[in-house]
């Protein structure tokens, strides 16, 4: 099953962007979606997750209170609406779903991902 995230780009710190993720086909339906980031030297690390049967949300420390995970079922979707953004986001986001474990913050839990986009966030 394809992922396809989009939705990066530049902006200021302090700016927004809302990242999707989008599949062609119903496999939301059943899977939990998550974005992880990851930028130069670092390894990849959880940003949101929710769970699309319940809509149970959960976020990293570092982004609760400027960040909202969100779904449309209609139209296969995940969102990640990013706000007050800083220069410590900047990175390639990810989207991700099947998750086959526990743990929301381990990559590996995760059986199907998208591409990647740039977020790039100027001080």
């Amino acid at each position: 099953v394809q992922l396809q995230a989009s939705g990066g780009g530049s902006v200021q710190a302090g700016g927004s962007l809302r990242l999707s993720c989008a599949t062609t086909r119903r496999a939301f339906s059943s899977n939990s979606v998550a974005w992880f980031r990851q930028s130069a030297g670092r390894e990849r690390e959880f940003v949101a997750g929710v769970e699309w049967g319940g809509g149970a949300a959960y976020y990293a420390d570092s982004v609760k209170g400027r960040f909202t995970i969100s779904k449309d079922r209609t139209e296969n979707t995940a969102y990640l609406q990013m706000n007050s953004l800083k220069p410590e986001d900047a990175a390639v986001y990810y989207c991700a779903a099947q998750k086959i474990g526990s743990s929301w913050y381990n990559p590996s839990n995760f059986g199907n991902w998208g591409q990647g986009t740039q977020v790039t966030v100027s001080s």
